[in-house]
């Protein structure tokens, strides 16, 4: 039996490039991906005509667009997508960034072996050998690999990104909900990955394309940087604290409505 494999773009402010990245969804990917939801996390720009547009002029996609109840943040819109995906059967979540940084082609090798059937996690990874990185500046190169040390220092295994914007994840294993206290900001999937470790989640990295050329970057870096390295640490010295609420508020429920 065919997995259901679900393909999550979360989107904001990205009129300019959401367009590309659908365009990019061609057959091939049709014939692993199962159904395509674009979660716009209250973009004040025009992503989400862009988005419609594109669903009218291309009918036999099977796309849905989603508008969050609230600006939750990129980790938020996770939180929406993982909770979709449970509800609606599916076996496997694929998470691309909507900005056009990352391609969905990358994972083809993927799919076509069937590699995610072997891991509970296959992250993309722009700093591992066959990666392939342009208009990426060597400053934010160098500040990532310290990071990706750092965090394999922690957690004893090899690190190659702490977040592409390219993942795929079991569904099985996000059924706990053990995410749901985790930043809703960019630093959510730090603590996915150290909660892979925390949880004995079986990741694997794996190679992939990054471009910067019209994107908007949202990472404050040196802001980030410190709240990570606290993080970092304060798991470092007591594991358990991955189960605390790093939330700067308190959201009983993630929702979003289909448009």
């Amino acid at each position: 039996m065919k997995d259901r494999i679900l393909l999550f773009i979360p989107a904001y402010n990205c009129e300019k490039q959401i367009a590309r990245v659908l365009s990019r969804i061609d057959g091939e990917a049709l014939s692993y991906i199962s159904e395509i939801i674009v979660i716009n996390n209250r973009s004040t720009d025009n992503t989400e005509k862009v988005v419609m547009d594109f669903k009218k002029e291309n009918p036999s996609i099977p796309l849905k667009l989603m508008r969050n109840k609230a600006n939750y943040g990129l980790g938020g819109s996770h939180k929406v997508a993982f909770k979709y995906a449970i509800e609606n059967g599916f076996d496997h979540i694929v998470v691309l960034h909507g900005d056009d940084q990352g391609s969905l082609s990358d994972f083809y090798p993927v799919f076509r072996r069937e590699y995610y059937k072997k891991h509970e996690c296959v992250l993309g990874a722009r700093f591992m050998k066959g990666s392939r990185l342009e208009g990426y500046s060597a400053f934010r190169t160098f500040g990532n690999v310290i990071f990706d040390f750092l965090f394999a220092f922690v957690v004893k295994k090899k690190i190659y990104d702490l977040g592409s914007g390219l993942n795929m994840y079991s569904v099985d294993m996000l059924k706990s909900g053990f995410y749901q206290k985790f930043p809703d900001n960019l630093m959510f999937n730090y603590l996915m990955i150290l909660a892979a470790d925390y949880y004995g989640t079986d990741m694997v990295f794996y190679p992939v394309s990054w471009r910067e050329d019209d994107q908007v970057s949202n990472v404050k870096m040196v802001s980030q940087a410190s709240r990570v390295l606290k993080m970092l640490f304060a798991y470092y010295a007591d594991p358990l604290t991955i189960t605390k609420d790093y939330r700067d508020e308190k959201i009983d429920s993630y929702e979003a409505e289909v448009l």
